[in-house]
């Protein structure tokens, strides 16, 4: 059928113990998580989505694709292809295949399937991309055990990790999980009885009929325990599922849940793989993936920032400022529509008189002042800090406050980025992924892709420097 040739997978760096949640509710009603991952205020499924893709084409070791696919419960916008974004963040050609999956949590594994369908119908390599950041109401099982991650996968024709057979299985639960047109929280009625049945008559049924004897079992996870309740079902013992399980640690990743833990799966060797997807409603799909090597993969799945439950509530923006008096600088989406090259891929501008680079490229040459043409140029997205500063709650520029309230202080700096063919010109940026006293000058810094600012309703993407890795 089809064969996954290289796997990247993401999860943010903050994370929350049940034990703050104790502290602060009583109570945890996550069964079997112990923590779970949060995403910063400056991300959502489309910049986690961007982390785990550029590293799924990075373990492949290719650049382009010519099919998408992005899929997630919680995309940023209710109403847009978000694969225009990303396939420009990525730098994908305009005209490649696209496919936007979401409204259940199996539409990670429906994106694997479709890109299947799409190389047997002469497609020659597909990138899906899975990311997803579920959220409930604040003092609700679904909201204690929602996490956040993404995983991407590279497939082509054929390939060391070959999906060998696929089966899907649906049947009426209403009820057991749902969210509202124009809700932000999914929630549930609670009937535990009545959602557990859904789960494994669904999964039981989908993977009925394979011929499979896994070693490592990837299994949707709203919770650390419902997964186990199924291995009978499935045909295996805990220990299958155990043994590469994210729930635990990372929380319910949502459509991502059996995404992440299959790209676990492939980074451990496992060579026999069942991923089995549940959405609600219900419906399953199991996935047979066999391994007749190793893979290539590129996991950031550990998280050392720990948060408490006040700190918690105000990255998530539940608890914050409130957008200030006024309004801050204004920038037209058609505007910022020209920018997007240089904002998400750092395209600059090469002096044809000195060989200098200009970023952006527009203008006069700032070494010589020449007024020719820019020459196309590409900035590596590594360079060094030349100076910084701390921006502190109430020194933000109206449009950032929002999303300052929510961060805390940010670094904002002059880094001397790199061209990809010598030289170096000096940007202003933001900083993310780390405290705003983290930078300093001499430091050297990467560019990753985060939320800048929302105006208007359309979210500001653009790049961000964070320390190298």
């Amino acid at each position: 059928m089809s064969a996954i040739v290289g796997v990247g997978a993401y999860a943010p760096r903050f994370r929350i113990s049940a034990e703050a949640f104790e502290e602060a509710w009583g109570r945890f009603d996550a069964a079997g998580v112990n923590g779970k991952a949060v995403p910063a205020a400056d991300e959502d499924p489309l910049t986690m989505g961007y982390e785990a893709a550029t590293r799924a084409l990075e373990a492949a070791g290719v650049e382009g694709v010519d099919w998408l696919a992005f899929a997630s419960t919680t995309p940023p916008m209710a109403e847009e292809d978000l694969t225009a974004r990303l396939g420009a963040m990525l730098d994908l050609p305009e005209d490649v295949g696209r496919h936007v999956l979401t409204g259940s949590t199996r539409a990670g594994t429906r994106g694997i399937v479709a890109a299947a369908d799409a190389l047997a119908g002469g497609a020659s390599r597909a990138l899906v991309v899975v990311a997803d950041a579920p959220r409930g109401e604040p003092d609700g099982e679904i909201d204690h055990a929602a996490g956040a991650g993404a995983a991407a996968f590279v497939l082509e024709a054929d390939g060391p990790a070959r999906i060998v057979d696929v089966a899907e299985h649906a049947s009426p639960y209403p009820g057991s999980r749902f969210r509202g047109t124009g809700e932000s929280t999914t929630d549930g009625l609670g009937v535990t009885r009545y959602d557990r049945r859904a789960f494994r008559e669904t999964v039981g049924a989908a993977v009925d009929g394979l011929s499979v004897d896994p070693d490592a079992v990837a299994i949707q996870a709203p919770n650390g325990k419902l997964p186990y309740r199924a291995a009978g079902d499935l045909g295996v013992d805990a220990e299958t599922i155990a043994s590469v399980a994210t729930v635990h640690e990372l929380g319910d990743l949502g459509a991502a849940s059996v995404p992440v833990t299959l790209a676990r799966a492939l980074a451990d060797g496992h060579g026999s793989i069942l991923a089995v997807a549940y959405g609600s409603g219900a419906g399953a799909d199991a996935l047979v993936v066999e391994a007749d090597g190793p893979v290539s993969t590129a996991l950031a799945l550990d998280g050392d920032d720990p948060l408490g439950y006040a700190e918690y509530l105000r990255q998530r923006g539940v608890v914050t400022a409130g957008p200030p008096s006024g309004g801050g600088a204004y920038v037209s989406v058609p505007t910022w529509q020209r920018s997007i090259p240089q904002r998400y891929r750092l395209e600059a501008g090469r002096c044809p008189d000195c060989g200098a680079l200009a970023f952006p490229p527009e203008g006069a040459c700032p070494a010589c002042g020449s007024r020719e043409p820019f020459g196309a140029a590409t900035l590596t997205g590594e360079g060094t800090i030349e100076a910084v500063t701390t921006i502190s709650q109430g020194g933000a520029p109206p449009e950032f406050a929002d999303l300052q309230s929510r961060a805390g202080d940010y670094a904002a700096a002059i880094v001397s980025l790199e061209g990809e063919d010598g030289g170096a010109v000096s940007a202003p940026a933001m900083g993310t992924d780390a405290e705003a006293d983290a930078f300093a000058v001499g430091d050297r810094v990467e560019a990753t892709i985060r939320r800048i600012y929302t105006q208007e309703g359309v979210t500001r993407y653009g790049f961000k420097i964070r320390p190298a890795e």
